[in-house]
């Protein structure tokens, strides 16, 4: 069971404006997703003003990784707090369109520019 297990690693930096950017690399699956949303719940508790997910060394996105976006996007807007996605690849980008992703959040083409956009720039 193991071998199926995939990997995702988490990092966090905040952005001059204090917004936080949250990378993710890897995989966000069954497995993965459960520290997702955990590391989403801890930047949420601190003082930024928002949350940017920086998907661009994300490789794999299955249901429940959708879902784990969504559920991350609600947990900002219960906060009070913004949620962006920026940076997809080519093809994670197309399935968050498949998925009806780009219907509820502005798929940002880099970091910068969602930093930008949550800061009203």
């Amino acid at each position: 069971m193991n071998d199926a297990e995939g990997t995702l690693s988490i990092s966090t930096h905040s952005s001059p404006t204090g917004l936080v950017v949250l990378r993710l690399a890897g995989e966000l699956d069954h497995y993965t997703g459960p520290g997702f949303r955990q590391a989403v719940e801890d930047v949420l508790r601190g003082p930024g003003t928002g949350l940017v997910a920086d998907l661009s060394a994300l490789e794999y996105c299955d249901s429940t990784g959708i879902t784990g976006i969504i559920t991350a996007y609600r947990l900002a807007e219960a906060a009070g707090s913004s949620f962006a996605v920026a940076a997809l690849s080519p093809a994670m980008t197309q399935l968050f369109r498949v998925a009806g992703l780009d219907q509820v959040l502005t798929l940002h083409p880099s970091v910068q520019e969602a930093v930008d956009a949550s800061n009203g720039a």
